[in-house]
């Protein structure tokens, strides 16, 4: 007979080990385990120190954090262990967000961190650990299918869904991984949370970028790597010198502020070229893209992704986490996909994720996603001629 978490055997003869970031959230999943009579150990990740943003609002894995998941711990009667993965974090997160500005990419460090780090290191912690499942507090559920695989769903409470971020999660480890908040709203966990007497119920949720100390990213960028902030040229789509730039690193696809540069109608961020360090501006309607290429596409609908593609296959597809799910085809093989947009998307960035949904909205199943190489539509430069523009030169 199955327990509460999909598992053989009765909770209290079921290990689950809980990532433990000091927050609400994953405070209310280990408490709540613990309630079930689950066998809950409790571990944080040390992820980095940056003295002032140890304490800033919205820090996580950090500080204060790390004492706030201790004592949570402690209140529990739950063991709790706290593990430094600075090194991992810095080379796996930070450095490659980092190199991805200096790309001209917009990156998106929380999937890199749930992938390259939480959900592969600390999975293999927790099996180390004798444990049967490594739960989290992610707004995002996990259904059980006939062949005893798990499917990804998107959260009961749509505001908070998490989905976006965990695309690139594998089969494998999403078998092994248990989100217990994911048919649950915001409110009620911190309600929860009250009722188990966490000090934590009312704690400012985490930010996207946590690791960043002043909330200004571009001075990681500048640290790290300081070639993304040499100046360069604003062009038009036909390559005529707007103006000047500070560096690629201060722009993203779609931006319209902060160009200084005048002009008789608004121009937005079209693309930009790293290997030139040129930022192409252009009208609105030139930013709206039908075709996304993809790298490191990871497939969760099951079977082999090319057969289940075959010539097309229809889905929704989101292209920003703050985005909803839009029609689509994917269409590719042999680890080559394009995503076509049946209505075109504006500010399409590479280095962003383009998730895959089998349904526009409600509890939908992630079919896996790629992040975002390229992306072309047919634009105008001028009245005469018609101009294919790619995002990434």
């Amino acid at each position: 007979m199955l327990n509460s978490l999909d598992l053989e055997g009765r909770p209290q003869d079921t290990r689950v080990v809980v990532a433990m970031s000091g927050g609400v959230d994953s405070s209310t999943t280990a408490a709540l385990l613990k309630a079930e009579g689950y066998d809950v150990v409790g571990i944080t990740l040390q992820l980095y120190d940056h003295g002032a943003a140890t304490h800033r609002k919205g820090a996580c894995c950090a500080g204060q954090d790390i004492h706030d998941a201790r004592d949570v711990a402690a209140k529990l009667g739950i063991p709790h262990y706290v593990l430094d993965y600075e090194d991992r974090f810095r080379e796996s997160v930070i450095d490659n967000f980092a190199d991805s500005y200096a790309l001209g990419e917009t990156p998106v460090p929380c999937i890199e961190c749930n992938r390259s780090v939480k959900f592969r290191d600390l999975l293999k912690t927790a099996r180390e650990l004798g444990a049967q499942a490594l739960a989290t507090g992610h707004y995002v559920a996990s259904r059980r299918l006939d062949d005893g695989s798990r499917a990804l769903v998107c959260a009961a409470d749509a505001d908070r869904d998490q989905s976006y971020f965990l695309f690139a999660t594998t089969q494998e480890q999403l078998d092994y991984l248990r989100f217990p908040l994911g048919d649950m709203t915001k409110p009620e966990t911190r309600e929860l949370a009250r009722r188990f007497g966490l000090a934590v119920a009312d704690k400012h949720d985490s930010q996207d970028i946590c690791f960043v100390p002043t909330g200004r990213y571009t001075d990681i960028i500048t640290r790290l790597r300081p070639n993304a902030m040499d100046p360069g040229d604003i062009v038009d789509l036909d390559g005529r010198v707007l103006g000047r730039h500070n560096g690629i690193a201060n722009f993203t696809v779609g931006q319209r502020r902060g160009l200084g540069i005048a002009a008789h109608a608004p121009l937005f961020v079209v693309r930009l070229e790293a290997a030139n360090r040129r930022v192409v501006v252009g009208p609105r309607e030139a930013l709206k893209m039908h075709r996304i290429s993809l790298r490191d596409v990871n497939w969760l609908g099951g079977g082999d992704i090319d057969s289940a593609i075959g010539n097309g296959l229809e889905m929704f597809v989101r292209v920003r986490s703050t985005r909803s799910p839009q029609p689509a085809w994917l269409r590719g093989a042999g680890g080559h996909y394009e995503i076509e947009l049946v209505a075109g998307e504006e500010g399409v960035s590479p280095g962003q994720a383009c998730v895959f949904y089998d349904a526009p909205s409600g509890q939908a199943r992630v079919l896996g996603g790629g992040f975002i190489q390229s992306a072309a539509a047919k634009v105008a430069s001028n009245a005469a001629r018609p101009l294919v523009e790619a995002v990434r030169g």
